[in-house]
């Protein structure tokens, strides 16, 4: 019988099944506490599935305990990351059993939403995760983002990592949808830092407030410099161009600008010659609901009434692989087990479908369009209201 529990003293062995899972052309190296014990590296909480009386782990994973905000409001949410098997274990149900066991304990500590970015979408979403959102990259010669020069009259300052209170706001300003809430962890240690090289953080301030900011990298391949742009915030569209124009002061200095942005930041729309602009698009992390019952009334947006009888299929939770009645009155929500499961839902959609309609990556008419909802047209409509659209981004890995 497989035993899911904590592992807090097999660094030694988690390192070896990540190692082999996502590096392995470099071979397995020796574990060096200096090297591999970082606050970085040593963040979240390891779990793994055992196998009775045995003490190494079948497959294990990391979770991080963290906040997102849908819609303004903040949510108890877990980031699932380091999901690693070796091969002697493979095929044998023990991931299945991890994530199952993963969302008992989410469930257990009151998290509404699971977040994770997969090594591959189809795995995961046969076990109910969802796309949350999508990544562009606009690659382009700096001279492409001249267009911007002259549009403000602000500064830039590069910042230190015990600088990064003043991001704050500008990050809170320009989140979109579903947004990762950070603490001062998050910024010294996900943002300020990397595992190679830091990054350059630039703020662009106006009458000495912050009002934009951009994180990159500047590499060298193929002979090729490249200005990587990995974040990039701004407060109004002023301050939007004098990022562009920022990274368009870079062309003595570099070959190509990429920016790795939200669907939404609209590069291609200001450019003078976006057909030189290189766009493409990537699937991002992956968002589930974790209690069905607890997590739906309270991701609602609207205080509009409604009764509505929903049917959901969870490959994984049996808790959620149910029936529920979700009301909403005077602004209050409530979604309960239905009694009586006799004639038709007045909507049925899986987990993962769910899930995107909740935190607002995909409308209700979106879902219908594509079968992953099926309800008739009053309820579409209802649902919409219950659940808006948003501008879903989340761009930074755990």
């Amino acid at each position: 019988m497989a035993d899911y529990r904590p592992i807090p003293d097999e660094r030694e062995i988690f390192h070896e099944y990540r190692s082999y899972a996502f590096r392995p052309e470099g071979g397995v190296p020796a574990y060096d506490p200096d090297e591999h014990e970082t606050v970085r590296d040593t963040r979240g909480a390891r779990r793994g599935i055992f196998a009775e009386g045995d003490d190494r782990p079948r497959t294990v994973c990391r979770h991080y305990w963290l906040e997102a905000r849908v819609r303004g409001d903040t949510h108890p949410t877990a980031g699932l990351a380091s999901v690693a098997t070796p091969p002697e274990f493979r095929h044998e149900g023990n991931v299945r059993e991890l994530l199952a066991g993963s969302l008992a304990e989410y469930r257990d500590r009151g998290d509404r939403l699971s977040i994770l970015w997969p090594f591959q979408y189809r795995f995961y979403r046969k076990y109910g995760w969802e796309t949350a959102n999508r990544i562009v990259t606009h690659a382009a010669p700096p001279g492409v983002f001249s267009f911007a020069r002259g549009a403000d009259d602000g500064s830039f300052r590069r910042l230190a990592a015990d600088e990064y209170p003043v991001l704050e706001p500008v990050y809170d300003a320009a989140a979109e949808g579903l947004a990762i809430e950070r603490d001062e962890a998050w910024w010294r240690h996900r943002i300020f830092a990397g595992h190679d090289t830091d990054p350059f953080v630039y703020v662009y301030e106006r009458d000495g407030e912050p009002a934009g900011y951009l994180v990159y990298r500047i590499d060298r391949e193929d002979g090729v410099r490249t200005m990587r742009v990995s974040e990039l915030a701004a407060v109004d569209r002023e301050a939007l161009l004098a990022l562009f124009a920022f990274c368009a002061d870079h062309d003595s200095q570099v070959e190509r600008i990429e920016l790795r942005v939200s669907e939404t930041v609209p590069v291609r729309e200001l450019a003078r010659d976006p057909d030189e602009i290189e766009t493409t698009v990537e699937n991002g992390p992956m968002v589930r609901i974790v209690d069905v019952a607890v997590g739906l009334p309270a991701l609602t947006a609207s205080e509009a009434d409604a009764e509505l009888e929903i049917e959901v299929a969870d490959p994984l939770a049996d808790p959620n692989d149910d029936r529920f009645v979700l009301e909403t009155t005077d602004g209050a929500a409530t979604c309960e087990r239905a009694d009586d499961r006799d004639g038709e839902p007045d909507a049925s959609l899986d987990i993962g479908a769910l899930s995107q309609l909740a935190v607002g990556a995909r409308s209700a008419s979106a879902l219908e369009r594509t079968g992953r909802l099926e309800a008739a047209t009053e309820t579409v409509a209802a649902l919409e209201e219950l659940y808006p659209e948003d501008d879903v981004y989340l761009g930074h890995h755990f």
